[in-house]
């Protein structure tokens, strides 16, 4: 039920679509906005402060008065250009309230809040108002009070590991999502989405009330300095953390997932694009999600080589690694004319240089693209002089590498790349420190980010375990998927598990490998035949840091996904979201450590299932299972 009344001791009320969730907003006798937030019968968030601190104008955080309220409930479908699902329900109801601070200047702020079945989101908006056209935020007064008690995944810098701390213990600048975990059971994630013009937010607790979470306004992340992140000469605004902006102006959206699982967070994370502006793309056809491997020696023969191998792997796209145009660090390489006598594989004489231009006809006469790494110093300075070049050499996609993060003039710079990359026809991949918070439903072809400990850095099996019910939150991940490489901490085929719960609209597949590392392994096929992305997505089961396994359908093809972290453990898998009635043949790619004739130790087995099937997992430590599943009779892929 919609319920909005006349503040008293219990405020301004809004109930979700399916009456759990329950939104209460108030005004303390200082005039200080608040909210709490109910979920069935359990308080998620006790009286937690909102407001905003401007430079020169003052805080917005007291003295407020409600002048007026409005209610509205919106119920819409809309299908995404991909993702984890084909079709995303929008349905939440809606509290905006204008306020206004009585004093002399008598400023306005105007709250938006959205109750969604699924979570709780909300906003700031300083409308266009006398003597305020324009202002800096110094910081935010958003505050999420959680039961003491409760417990939090913490993680500092976007390629660390996770911590299960109490929330008091938080130490500053946590990242996010920040999943809460609520004694006695319930879960919750803490999120932003629709971050554009505007600073990455981080999490850092109350001093004076340690349960209290606070959003923390991001200065430049540093943690990348050896490779030449600019940290010196910033504007006064980047040293403090500050935004600048005119009226009207809106803040991203603060986020609160909520779910009695850990699994149903990461079902319901169509949230953080729902809060996102639709696609401004008119024609998307030319935006391929696929698989890549990725080229390392840099040479004619290495690149002819992958492309081969691309092809007969079932991978769409050959990405050319940092090096291909001279030494990424040097300013005066020039992207649009390679040297190529400088990368950090190995090193070629003039004549061997690649030629980028042959690569991209011979990859095209074979149906695969090239996609090509730049360091951020290129895309810094040469981005309206490369596109063009590329346009016409006929690159795909182009991945930027160690790009700033944080103050709001580097979320403006990289959105306008990925804008301009798109008036080009390529799609983007963004790695290194940058999250998503939604923006690839506006701009597609931001195809995937990395902001992740994957792969590339041999993650414990309760890290993989714990992404999905974290970061994979956010959305997508390039989780860099390694196989072959002798400093993996899991087996193969949670390798290859990982696959379908590492959700990349754009898969990097074999980091390490190349491809006479291959020996025909028979359990390859199943990379061949992986989609990146998705019809629906379920979790059938999970427990943070412990397991996971993820559904995920394509058409009519089902594709699953188990691991386990270092405890081996039998899981129960029903196959209840099959066709009832249908009969399928199942693709089992297990560990098998009495395989003496597999040097990765999968076996490969073949079944008929349905949706009465119940398989019982044995899941070896650090292991794991995957799963193909398709319907009798349809053909081989």
């Amino acid at each position: 039920m919609l319920t909005v009344g006349r503040p008293g001791t219990a405020g301004w009320t809004l109930d979700s679509p399916d009456g759990r969730l329950g939104l209460t907003f108030g005004l303390t006798e200082q005039g200080r906005p608040f909210y709490s937030l109910q979920y069935g019968n359990r308080t998620l968030l006790l009286e937690s402060g909102l407001g905003l601190v401007l430079k020169d104008a003052g805080p917005l955080v007291e003295g407020f008065r409600v002048l007026h309220t409005a209610v509205e409930e919106i119920c819409l479908d809309w299908k995404p250009v991909y993702g984890e699902r084909e079709q995303i329900a929008d349905h939440y109801r809606s509290l905006k309230v204008e306020l206004l601070q009585q004093d002399e200047a008598g400023r306005r702020l105007e709250l938006e809040f959205r109750a969604y079945s699924e979570g709780l989101a909300f906003r700031y908006v300083i409308p266009e108002q006398e003597g305020l056209s324009s202002f800096v935020i110094e910081q935010e007064a958003s505050q999420f009070h959680v039961p003491e008690g409760c417990w939090a995944y913490e993680e500092h810098g976007a390629e660390g590991e996770y911590h299960r701390v109490l929330v008091k213990d938080i130490a500053p600048d946590c990242e996010r999502p920040l999943t809460v975990v609520y004694p006695g059971g319930y879960y919750a994630a803490l999120l932003e989405a629709g971050t554009d013009d505007y600073a990455r937010t981080l999490f850092t607790v109350n001093p004076e009330n340690p349960w209290v979470v606070e959003t923390a306004l991001s200065g430049l992340l540093t943690g990348f300095v050896g490779y030449g992140l600019m940290d010196e000469g910033l504007p006064e605004e980047e040293k403090n953390h500050r935004v600048s902006g005119r009226t009207p102006f809106y803040t991203p959206w603060r986020l609160v997932l909520v779910g009695e699982t850990p699994g149903q967070l990461l079902e319901r994370n169509d949230l953080v694009l729902n809060l996102n502006a639709p696609c401004r793309i008119e024609d998307v056809s030319w935006i391929r999600p696929g698989k890549l491997i990725r080229e390392m020696t840099l040479s004619p023969e290495g690149g002819r080589q992958c492309v081969d191998y691309a092809v007969r792997m079932g991978l769409q796209y050959v990405m050319l690694d940092w090096g291909w145009y001279g030494d990424p660090f040097d300013d005066v390489s020039l992207c649009t004319r390679p040297e190529g006598e400088v990368c950090f594989y190995s090193k070629h004489s003039g004549n061997h240089i690649l030629n980028v231009p042959e690569l991209v006809q011979y990859a095209a006469e074979r149906g695969i693209g090239i996609i090509l790494y730049l360091d951020r110093r290129a895309v810094e300075t040469q981005i309206d002089d490369f596109l063009p070049v590329f346009r016409e050499w006929g690159i795909a996609g182009l991945k930027f590498g160690f790009v700033n993060t944080g103050p709001q003039r580097w979320t403006r710079w990289l959105h306008d790349c990925i804008r301009k990359c798109a008036d080009y026809g390529m799609f983007v991949n963004v790695h290194d420190a940058y999250r998503t918070t939604g923006y690839s439903r506006t701009y597609p072809n931001l195809l995937t980010v990395e902001g992740i400990r994957g792969n590339e850095h041999f993650p414990t099996a309760r890290h993989n375990a714990t992404l999905p019910f974290t970061r994979y939150l956010a959305g997508c991940g390039d989780y860099t998927i390694c196989y072959l490489d002798s400093r993996l901490k899991t087996t193969h085929a949670h390798q290859l598990a990982m696959s379908v719960i590492a959700y990349s609209p754009l898969q990097s597949i074999g980091w390490y490998d190349v491809p006479a590392d291959y020996r025909g392994e028979p359990e390859l096929e199943f990379f061949r035949v992986l989609p990146t992305v998705w019809s629906d997505t379920r979790v059938l089961a999970g427990e943070i840091g412990e397991y996971a396994a993820i559904a995920r359908r394509r058409e009519e093809q089902w594709f699953v996904g188990a691991i386990t972290n270092e405890r081996s453990r039998e899981l129960e898998v029903r196959l209840d979201f099959l066709q009832p009635g249908d009969r399928y043949l199942a693709s089992v790619y297990a560990d098998d450590p009495w395989n003496a004739a597999s040097r990765t130790k999968v076996s490969v087995t073949v079944t008929e299932v349905n949706a009465d099937t119940v398989l019982r997992m044995q899941l070896a430590p650090s292991g794991g299972q995957a799963l193909w599943l398709r319907p009798m009779g349809a053909p081989e892929a």
